[in-house]
């Protein structure tokens, strides 16, 4: 009855344990090479379909206008819907998979604690103690996935290099990750370029460090701090 009840959140909460399946084995290929390459589209093509749900759920009303796309892009949903655009047809990439399995089962795991609650408030107890340990580490794991945010822009730019990605792709991503970073529920990437920026300042200022390469880091952090977007 309580899945019936809320349909929308159901149809999300499988397809988030689909994307979680698909990417396990990616991750982790017990099928094969040649298989995981397919789980991995499966797993984008999933978040894919969860994101345009939540952002149904978020907008439900669709208007072909510019003032419903300024505010379709400011929804995370939104932001991982081009995410999973971006790579479900590139070459396979295990750190790009990461965030979408993290993400996938954060949510699943706070629905799944709903549905036990709906069942019994002592159901399934070594379950429910696997929700907890997930939930207690919820905040160390989106300091991950804004990690692997980060440092997805400059591999994006070595595939380019390597011919593993396109032309358009890396300014694609740039695109996602200034979207990533003036995100308003979640700051985690934009913590984490701040206290990037602090932990390479503080090696940078030792005397060991040699003059060329603080000066090639404070360039670069210079270059980045021109690229970020305003914060409101």
């Amino acid at each position: 009855q309580f899945l019936m009840a809320n349909k929308l959140d159901t149809a999300m909460w499988i397809s988030r344990l689909f994307t979680v399946y698909c990417s396990a084995l990616f991750v982790l290929p017990l099928l094969g090479l040649h298989e995981a390459a397919s789980f991995y589209q499966r797993a984008l093509l999933a978040n894919a379909l969860t994101s345009a749900l939540r952002l149904h759920q978020r907008l439900p009303h669709f208007q072909l206008s510019r003032v419903f796309l300024a505010q379709a892009l400011l929804e995370d949903s939104c932001h991982y819907l081009l995410y999973s655009l971006i790579f479900v047809n590139s070459y396979p990439v295990t750190m790009s998979i990461f965030p979408v399995l993290l993400f996938s089962l954060l949510h699943a795991a706070t629905y799944t604690k709903k549905v036990l609650d709906a069942r019994s408030s002592n159901s399934l107890p070594f379950l429910r103690n696997l929700l907890e340990k997930l939930n207690a580490n919820q905040q160390n794991i989106l300091k991950f996935i804004a990690c692997n945010e980060i440092f997805l822009m400059p591999a994006t730019v070595f595939m380019l290099f390597s011919g593993q990605g396109s032309l358009l792709q890396p300014f694609i991503y740039y695109r996602f990750l200034t979207l990533r970073y003036s995100s308003r529920r979640n700051p985690y990437c934009r913590t984490l370029f701040t206290e990037l920026r602090i932990v390479v300042e503080h090696l940078i200022m030792k005397p060991s460090c040699p003059v060329f390469v603080r000066r090639l880091c404070l360039s670069g952090i210079s270059f980045i701090s021109r690229l970020a977007p305003t914060v409101a």
